[in-house]
C-alpha cells in the first residue's frame, strides 16, 4: 500500500457506482465507464490505483448461499492465546467453508463465519478446526444463524453535492 491522497470526486463517483450491480456483459467496465461518462481506460487506471493504494481490496460477486445449497451458517468465536493468533487464523482460513475470519480485541480474539449444507456439516467442520488447532470446546462461542436478515450495505462517497455526472477526468 502506498501513501495516498483522499479519493477525488471522480474516484468517489466510481466507488459509488461500483456498489451497484455490475452489468453481465462482455465488457462490464466499458459499460460502467459509459455510465460515468469517462473513458474506459480512465476507469481501469483509477481502479488499479485505488487497488494499489488499498482503498479497493477487490471486486467480487455477492452470492446467495442458500441458493448454492448452503442452508446452515454460524458465527464462531475462539479464545486464542496471543502468540498463536496468526497460526490459528491461517488454519481457519484454509477451510473453504469459512467466509470471514477476523481478529477482535477481546477475550474471544478470533471470529469467523462457517457455512455448510446442514447443521451436521457445520458441527463436523468446527470439530475438525478445533482438533487441528488444539483449541478446547470450552474456549468456543458458537452462534448459529437463527434467521438471516440481509442488509444492503452501501457507503455514501458522495455528499449532498450529488451533481449527476462530471464530464471527463
Amino acid at each position: 500500500m502506498t501513501n495516498h491522497a483522499l479519493p477525488d470526486m471522480v474516484d468517489r463517483h466510481i466507488l459509488d457506482v461500483l456498489q451497484d450491480d455490475i452489468p453481465l456483459v462482455p465488457r462490464p467496465f466499458a459499460a460502467i465507464a459509459r455510465r460515468l461518462k469517462i473513458p474506459e481506460q480512465v476507469l481501469l487506471d483509477r481502479l488499479q490505483r485505488l487497488q494499489d493504494e488499498g482503498i479497493v481490496r477487490g471486486i467480487s460477486p455477492v452470492l446467495e448461499s442458500r441458493l448454492m445449497g448452503l442452508s446452515a451458517a454460524t458465527l464462531v468465536a475462539l479464545h486464542v492465546p496471543e502468540e498463536r493468533i496468526r497460526e490459528i487464523a491461517a488454519i481457519i482460513s484454509s477451510y473453504p467453508e469459512v467466509s470471514h475470519n477476523f481478529r477482535r480485541d477481546h477475550n474471544y480474539a478470533l471470529w469467523f463465519t462457517l457455512s455448510g449444507k446442514n447443521e451436521e456439516d457445520i458441527r463436523r467442520v468446527l470439530r475438525e478446526i478445533l482438533r487441528s488447532t488444539g483449541i478446547p470446546a470450552t474456549d468456543v462461542l458458537n452462534l448459529p444463524t437463527v434467521r438471516k436478515l440481509k442488509v444492503d450495505v452501501r457507503f455514501s462517497f458522495l455528499s449532498d453535492e450529488r451533481e449527476g455526472t462530471f464530464g471527463s477526468a
